[in-house]
């Protein structure tokens, strides 16, 4: 008899499905939701909320708002993957409320003028700053993750949790990492105050950047990263109660 099929809730950025070049399809086994899945079981699937530039904000909308999200994937969810945080740490020239708003200024000429201008002029502000702001406070990172966890345990209260820390990063569009090792800390300080484990990516990631394995833009991953991470995450999900089909049925 086939062992049934087992869902993991990830939610995500443009992490879980960017390789070392570009963008590639959500089934791409090298992406690092998929080889945790693979590391957890045979008849485990993804259900992957994730889109580029999404912070822990950005996951609550899509988790609450979602009919897919909240009707089909929560109630299914055997555990559940917060792997957002990492867009929130990166500095900031303007609040995050002004930069989203320039996809609305019209007509399309002014708006490409504003956007160039913005991508043209922000890296100087942040590198001027020395990333003082990030592109989402930190407690309020807290406390969309919290609102997160919370939705999905009051379906399912003992669902196993992970939390992927946030991710190193060396790029020419965010020069400035500054605001990384507080943004560690505090992901591993809610980890443990919400009984969640706690993956730090760092030793995973920072000698594939460093050595140029990763994506030339050095937010995204070369697919040695995404392997070391996604393994590293199917161990916390065994060790924070994942179990095989037949234990969990008891």
């Amino acid at each position: 008899m086939p062992e049934p099929t087992r869902y993991v809730l990830v939610l995500g950025d443009s992490l879980a499905f960017h390789g070392p070049q570009t963008a590639v399809p959500l089934t791409d086994e090298r992406l690092y939701p998929n080889v945790m899945a693979a590391g957890l079981g045979d008849e485990v699937r993804i259900d992957l909320l994730a889109r580029l530039g999404w912070t822990a904000r950005d996951a609550w909308w899509a988790l609450t708002k979602d009919p897919h999200s909240w009707g089909e994937y929560v109630g299914r969810a055997d555990g559940l993957l917060l792997a957002v945080g990492g867009f929130d740490q990166l500095p900031a020239a303007v609040p995050t409320y002004v930069r989203e708003s320039l996809a609305y200024v019209r007509p399309g000429a002014l708006r490409r003028r504003a956007k160039s201008t913005y991508s043209s002029l922000a890296p100087r502000v942040m590198r001027a700053t020395d990333g003082r702001m990030r592109q989402l406070p930190q407690q309020a990172t807290d406390l969309y993750l919290a609102r997160c966890l919370e939705a999905v345990r009051a379906f399912r209260p003992d669902i196993p949790a992970v939390l992927m820390g946030p991710s190193p990063y060396d790029s020419a569009m965010y020069p400035s990492q500054r605001p990384h090792g507080p943004a560690v800390k505090a992901a591993r300080f809610w980890a443990q105050g919400t009984g969640v484990n706690f993956v730090d990516i760092d030793p995973l990631v920072t000698t594939h950047l460093r050595e140029g394995r990763n994506n030339p833009d050095g937010l995204h991953w070369g697919w040695q990263a995404h392997s070391d991470v996604g393994r590293a995450l199917s161990s916390a999900f065994v060790a924070a109660g994942w179990n095989s089909p037949d234990e969990a049925l008891g």
